[in-house]
């Protein structure tokens, strides 16, 4: 990686490059999107313009063809990493990612309304064998609510794999500037982040609540759970740092995520509020340490 990181900033020409060959090919968009993140953070948008237009060249191609995941992709985390230049706040980056993940929900309905329309009346069908028990004790009025927030509960979970995409692309961005330009700095600021808890708990709040005032805003739903997740995995990273633990129980978190998600995900999710009110990490904080992750101070 660091290898790659060094190829991209080593000039225009190389930048421009891995970008665009990035963008160009199938399942690596998220590459491009990371390298793209790199320059941006490091050049501003000035010097990195130059560089950046030449990914949205197959990204478009791709649009045209069907594939709209690499340029709203591509330009979400570009516009996060503008964000995170400017402010240097992952709480701002977080809260700036639903709004993008609106955005994507609006495209993909738009695009793929017809193909969610199909998938959402095949799982009306098989509701009653997917819940059953459960599905027959409803009324008529919960069965059909039910049923109508299957579509924007959809979108959103398509909406939120691109947000985490996006979130995972400007963190590898960012690891490769710290990498290059302030080795250990990543990590430091990684493990710091915390949400404020008004923050922590609008967002919760949001996911709760919001299908009460709208079927559609159902599709909030995933997408808040992305921030506090992402806030979830970094308080576990601080406090393994803190504890000295070692990377096996980093190595456990992560796999344990992908094996029972619908278990350790949730959790993530309620122990990022949980420390926007408590802040675990408050009296383990180091008081030295590497400087900011973008090497300028």
């Amino acid at each position: 990686m660091r290898a790659l990181a060094e190829f991209i900033m080593r000039g225009r020409m190389q930048a421009t490059l891995v970008v665009a060959a990035a963008a160009a090919l199938p399942m690596l968009f998220w590459l491009g999107a990371a390298a793209g993140s790199l320059v941006l953070l490091r050049r501003g948008l000035s010097d990195a313009l130059g560089i950046l237009v030449w990914a949205l060249l197959p990204a478009l191609v791709w649009w045209y063809f069907g594939e709209p995941r690499t340029l709203l992709v591509l330009l979400g985390t570009l516009g996060l990493a503008l964000v995170l230049r400017s402010s240097a706040s992952w709480p701002r980056v977080l809260l700036l990612s639903v709004g993008l993940g609106v955005v994507y929900s609006l495209v993909l309905g738009s695009l793929f309304g017809e193909l969610i329309a199909a998938t959402v009346s095949e799982l009306q069908a098989l509701l009653p064998k997917l819940l059953e028990g459960v599905y027959e004790q409803l009324s008529v009025a919960e069965r059909a609510k039910l049923e109508s927030l299957l579509a924007p509960v959809m979108v959103g979970l398509m909406a939120a794999v691109l947000q985490a995409v996006s979130l995972l692309a400007l963190v590898l961005g960012r690891y490769w500037q710290a990498l290059l330009y302030n080795p250990g700095g990543f990590g430091r600021e990684f493990r710091a982040l915390r949400l404020p808890a008004p923050l922590a708990i609008g967002l919760l709040l949001v996911m709760l609540v919001a299908p009460n005032f709208g079927v559609q805003l159902a599709m909030l739903m995933p997408l808040c759970s992305v921030a506090l997740a992402f806030a979830g995995l970094a308080l576990l990273h601080g406090l393994v740092a803190q504890g000295q633990s070692g990377r096996f129980w980093l190595v456990g978190l992560y796999v344990s995520l992908l094996l029972f998600m619908q278990l350790v995900f949730p959790l993530l999710v309620m122990l990022a509020v949980v420390d926007s009110l408590i802040d675990f990490r408050r009296r383990l904080a180091p008081k030295n340490g590497a400087g900011p992750a973008n090497g300028e101070g």
